[in-house]
């Protein structure tokens, strides 16, 4: 299939690279000329303008946008509206609010195009590993863009089955799923990224209380001089707490057990905020993943082994780079 990709940050340039490994045609832009340059010398289609960028792509068009959630993202999609056909979709692969997909929806339902929010899980190993993608919007248009979106998936891999979906006919085993209604797919996304900082505040915490075993507050008989890069090695196999995030935590401590190059500020991207926010409008308890998120705002002002931990693990999934306090 034919898709085009406004956007070619870490994501967007791996997402269109995934896509022509399996065949698809991609065309590309961005503000940036340098980006697209890049992959037109791995086989994109550049345009050099939104203008160009529609004449490039075969209607029924499909626009998948992969900026920064908030204005930047809204402009763009403005601007796509106005000069794209009925028929055509608009794709939002970044981390937008859901209501705003609601909203958006329905603009865009008028003018006849249709709009899919897909939440994009996989970082920067997204190109080899595939994408989990979390889908909202028209089923219909969902069923048409399949091809590229088993595409992107990482597919069953070798992850066991799991018993009793023998009688489910669903594309969730495949690593992507349409869930609802618009709003839906970054509704699932955010509850997933707001379950990430809980696990990730786990493992913070706990590797934090190993750190400090040998603790000059402990009474000299207690004290424990532990390995961490090799306890973080060994919960790798076979334990109950095996994971993406122990494997990044792993490699981190192997490279720097003291991870002397974080400082332990930790960002937030907004997931966070809103899974908070949707809890409480429902009044639905959320302890673990609200002090999660109360500790990446302490950690601006207090840094902790934990928290470098935490650091270690955004950049070891996405490439995050910590940000330095004012």
């Amino acid at each position: 299939m034919q898709l085009g990709m406004v956007g070619l940050g870490r994501m967007g340039a791996n997402i269109v690279r995934r896509l022509m490994r399996a065949g698809h045609s991609c065309v590309v832009f961005d503000a940036n000329p340098a980006a697209g340059e890049a992959l037109g010398r791995e086989g994109a289609e550049v345009a050099a303008s939104i203008a160009e960028f529609r004449q490039r792509l075969a209607a029924p068009r499909a626009v998948w946008v992969m900026l920064p959630a908030g204005e930047v993202t809204e402009a763009m999609i403005g601007e796509l509206a106005g000069i794209l056909e009925p028929g055509d979709t608009i794709i939002d692969g970044g981390n937008t609010f859901w209501k705003d997909d609601i909203r958006r929806s329905g603009v865009l339902s008028a003018k006849g195009l249709t709009y899919l929010d897909i939440g994009t899980s996989g970082g920067v190993w997204g190109l080899e590993r595939g994408y989990c993608l979390m889908i909202g919007g028209d089923k219909a248009t969902v069923e048409r863009l399949d091809p590229i979106f088993r595409t992107l998936a990482p597919g069953r891999g070798d992850i066991p089955a799991t018993r009793h979906r023998e009688d489910r006919a669903s594309t969730a085993e495949e690593g992507y799923l349409h869930c609802g209604p618009s709003g839906a797919g970054h509704y699932v996304k955010m509850i997933h990224n707001g379950i990430e900082y809980g696990m990730m505040q786990a493992f913070a915490e706990g590797f934090d209380i190993l750190n400090n075993a040998a603790s000059g507050r402990l009474s000299a008989d207690q004290r424990l001089t532990l390995d961490i890069a090799d306890i973080a090695e060994v919960w790798r196999r076979g334990s109950v707490v095996t994971s993406w995030l122990l494997d990044l935590t792993a490699e981190a401590l192997a490279e720097d057990g003291k991870l002397s190059a974080f400082s332990g500020h930790v960002a937030d991207s907004g997931e966070g905020r809103w899974t908070v926010e949707a809890a409480i409008e429902q009044a639905t308890p959320a302890e673990v993943l609200t002090s999660a998120l109360y500790t990446r705002f302490r950690s601006r002002q207090d840094h902790t082994f934990a928290e470098k931990v935490l650091s270690a693990m955004r950049k070891g999934f996405g490439g995050h780079q910590e940000q330095k306090a004012p």
